[in-house]
C-alpha cells in the first residue's frame, strides 16, 4: 500500500511537469497556429497585407507602446491591447525578419515615456495621480521617415489590420503618387467663411497621396498627376475644358464627380436676381457628348429600397419618414467584381444623377454602383422645391429598373475638340498639331458629389479629449480605391471595411416597409374621409341664417352625426398607426423566444427523455 502510494504521487508529479513542459513549448512553437471562425476573418492576415511585407527592400522597425500596467483596470483597452500586439507579432513572424517588432511598456517619467511624447504619441490620463497611459505604434524606415498611430480606437478594430498596412505601406513607399484636384466645391476649407478646415475626404486622400488643388482656371494639367480628380466641374472655361480633354485622351486618368443637385454647393441666389435660383449642378456634358455618355441635369435618382430614413414632421408630431433621394447603397448593388467596390458594404449618397449611355458609343460601360429596382428618375425641381418626404412618396411609381449612379468607361473615346481649342478671340485658330484627337479613355465617373461631404460618411467623436472622425459608411474606401486602382496599386483596397458598419435586421426592414406602404395608402384614404367629415361640419355652421344664434335641429343632429363619423375615423387612423408596429413586435417575439427559451426547453428536454431512457434500461 506504502509503495502503491509513493507510485501515485510520483505519477501525478510527472504528470504536472509534463502537462507544463507541454504548455511551455506550445506557447515556444505553435503560438502562430490559429483557427480563425469569425464571419469575416477579423484574426487573419489577408492577401493584400501579405503581398506589402513579403515585398519590402528595406526593414521597417516597429515599436509598440503599450502601457500594460496603467491599463491593467481598464478590461477593455487592455484585451485590445493584446489583440494589437498579437496581429503586431503576426506581421512580423509574416514578413521574414523584414519588420523588426518592439513592445514597449512606458512607465511614467521614464525615457520610454520621453520616447513616445516625442514620438507624437497621445498619452491620456488614468488616475488622479496624472499619470498617462499609451497605446500607439511609431515606425520607421531605413531612411529615418516616421509614421505613427497616435492611439488606437476601440471604434476602430475592425480596421485595425487596415490601418497597421496601411502605415508600413506608406513607409515603403514614401514617395507618393500625385492627385490632381479641380473642384468648385470648397474642399480645402472655404475662405470665403473663414473656414480653412478641409473636407474629411481629403485628409484621408492626404494619407496616401500627394494631394495637389489646380484651381478652376488652368491651361495645361502637369504630366506628373497621376490621376486627375474633377469635383463639381460647373462653370469651367473653354481653356480648362480643353485641358481635361487632352488629358484624359493622352493616356491621364480621372475620378470625375458630377451632379444635377449637388447639396453640399453653397452657391448663393444674385443679389440682383433674389427669386432666380442658383446653379446648383454640374454635367461636364461637353466631354461627356463627345465620349456618348450621358447624365440628365433635371433627373435625380429615388429609390423606396435604399431610401435613407430620416425624420419629418406630420400632423401627428416627428416621425421618421424614407426621404428617396438620399440612399443607403449596400454591398448587394455594388460591383463585385471592381477593385473600387468589391470590397465595400455601404456607400451614402444624396440627390443622386443617372448615367447612361447614349446609342453609338464605343465605350465599355461598366457599372459600379446602382440603385434597386424599386426606383425612378424624380424630377429636380421636386427634390428643390419640395423637400418634404411624405410629397415624394405621393408622387413616386417605380420604374422596375435599376438605375446606374458611377460607372467605370474605358475604351476608344473622340475628342471633344476636333476642331481645336475655338475661343472667341480667336475662332479660326486651327487645331495645335500635337491635339490628340482621340484616345484610350480611363475614368471612374459618379453622379454625385454630395458622397463626397463629411455628413454623409463620418461622425466626430470625442475619445478621452481627442476629437476623433468616426466613419458611418465607405464613401471614403471607394474614392481611396478608386484613385489607388486608377494610378496602378490594388494591395491596399482587398483591407478595408473588413467589418461592417452596421448588422441590420434584413427581415424586420422588409416588414417595416410592407407596412409602411400599406399604411400610407390607408392613412391617405382616412385623412380624405376625415378632411371631407370636418369640411361639411364647417358648411353646416355656416349654414345659419345671418342673425340666428342657434343651429336648427336638423343641422344639430347632422353635425353630431359628422363628429360621431370624425371621432370613428380618427380612431382607425390610430389602428393604422400601431398596425405598423404589430409585425415588427410579433417577430421580435419570436426571436426572444428562440434566443431565450427555446434552446434552454430543448436541453430539458433532452434530459427528460434522457433520464426515461435510462431508467428503463436500468429496470
Amino acid at each position: 500500500m506504502h509503495n502503491r502510494q509513493i507510485i501515485s504521487g510520483t505519477g501525478l508529479l510527472l504528470a504536472g511537469v509534463l502537462a507544463l513542459a507541454i504548455i511551455i513549448i506550445a506557447n515556444a512553437v505553435f503560438t502562430s497556429l490559429r483557427i480563425d471562425l469569425t464571419e469575416n476573418r477579423l484574426f487573419t492576415l489577408s492577401q493584400g497585407s501579405v503581398n506589402i511585407i513579403t515585398a519590402l527592400d528595406e526593414p521597417v522597425t516597429l515599436d509598440f507602446y503599450f502601457s500594460a500596467k496603467l491599463l491593467a483596470d481598464l478590461p477593455q483597452l487592455r484585451n485590445y491591447g493584446n489583440r494589437v500586439r498579437d496581429l503586431l507579432e503576426e506581421f512580423a513572424a509574416k514578413s521574414g525578419g523584414a519588420i523588426r517588432l518592439s513592445i514597449i511598456d512606458p512607465e511614467p517619467f521614464s525615457e520610454q515615456e520621453d520616447q513616445a511624447v516625442a514620438s507624437g504619441l497621445q498619452g491620456v490620463s488614468v488616475n488622479a495621480a496624472g499619470d498617462r497611459a499609451y497605446f500607439g505604434l511609431v515606425g520607421s524606415n531605413a531612411t529615418d521617415d516616421e509614421a505613427i498611430i497616435a492611439f488606437f480606437q476601440a471604434t476602430r478594430e475592425a480596421a485595425l489590420e487596415y490601418d497597421i498596412t496601411k502605415l508600413i505601406y506608406n513607409l515603403a513607399n514614401p514617395d507618393k503618387r500625385v492627385v490632381g484636384v479641380i473642384s468648385r466645391l470648397p474642399l480645402f476649407g472655404d475662405p470665403a467663411t473663414g473656414t480653412s478646415q478641409p473636407w474629411a475626404i481629403v485628409d484621408v486622400m492626404r494619407e496616401f497621396f500627394t494631394v495637389r488643388d489646380l484651381g478652376t482656371e488652368l491651361t495645361e494639367i502637369a504630366a506628373d498627376v497621376d490621376v486627375l480628380m474633377l469635383v463639381h466641374p460647373k462653370e469651367l472655361t473653354q481653356e480648362t475644358l480643353y485641358a481635361i480633354d487632352q488629358y484624359l485622351l493622352t493616356g491621364g486618368k480621372g475620378l470625375i464627380f458630377v451632379d444635377p443637385l449637388a447639396e453640399a454647393d453653397a452657391t448663393q441666389a444674385d443679389p440682383a436676381n433674389p427669386f432666380v435660383m442658383p446653379e446648383l449642378s454640374s454635367d461636364l456634358n461637353v466631354l461627356l457628348d463627345a465620349w456618348g455618355i450621358s447624365m440628365a441635369s433635371d433627373k435625380i435618382a429615388a429609390d423606396a429600397q435604399l431610401a435613407m430614413r430620416v425624420q419629418t414632421s406630420s400632423q401627428r408630431g416627428p416621425v421618421e419618414a424614407n426621404y428617396l433621394p438620399w440612399l443607403r447603397i449596400t454591398e448587394a448593388f455594388l460591383s463585385a467584381d471592381d477593385f473600387s467596390t468589391s470590397e465595400l458594404k455601404l456607400i451614402h449618397v444624396g440627390t443622386a444623377g443617372i448615367i447612361e449611355q447614349q446609342e453609338g458609343s464605343a465605350l465599355e460601360f461598366t457599372p459600379l454602383i446602382q440603385s434597386s429596382a424599386q426606383s425612378m428618375p424624380m424630377e429636380r425641381d421636386l427634390v428643390l422645391f419640395q423637400r418634404d418626404p411624405n410629397v415624394m412618396l405621393a408622387a413616386f411609381a417605380a420604374a422596375n429598373q435599376q438605375q446606374t449612379l458611377a460607372v467605370r468607361l474605358n475604351g476608344t473615346a473622340q475628342t471633344a475638340y476636333p476642331d481645336g481649342l475655338v475661343t472667341d478671340e480667336d475662332a479660326a485658330a486651327p487645331p495645335a498639331s500635337d491635339q490628340a484627337t482621340q484616345g484610350e479613355l480611363n475614368v471612374i465617373l459618379v453622379a454625385d458629389t454630395d458622397i463626397l461631404a463629411d455628413i454623409f460618411w463620418t461622425r466626430r467623436q470625442n475619445f478621452f479629449g481627442i476629437d476623433i472622425p468616426q466613419t458611418i459608411a465607405n464613401n471614403g474606401d471607394f474614392v481611396i480605391n478608386a484613385l489607388e486602382n486608377l494610378a496602378g496599386n490594388t494591395d491596399l483596397i482587398s483591407l478595408r471595411s473588413r467589418g461592417e458598419f452596421s448588422r441590420p435586421f434584413t427581415k424586420v426592414e422588409a416588414i417595416r416597409r410592407e407596412a409602411e406602404r400599406q399604411f400610407r395608402d390607408q392613412e391617405q384614404q382616412l385623412q380624405a374621409r376625415l378632411d371631407e367629415t370636418e369640411r361639411k361640419i364647417v358648411e353646416l355652421q355656416q349654414e345659419r341664417g345671418e342673425g340666428d344664434l342657434l343651429l336648427s335641429p336638423a343641422q344639430q343632429r347632422a353635425i353630431e352625426n359628422f363628429r360621431l363619423e370624425q371621432v370613428k375615423t380618427r380612431k382607425e387612423l390610430r389602428a393604422v398607426q400601431h398596425e405598423l408596429q404589430k409585425n415588427i413586435d410579433r417577430l421580435g417575439a419570436q426571436l426572444k423566444f428562440f434566443n431565450i427559451a427555446l434552446l434552454p426547453l430543448m436541453i430539458i428536454l433532452f434530459a427528460i427523455v434522457l433520464g426515461i431512457f435510462r431508467s428503463r434500461r436500468m429496470g
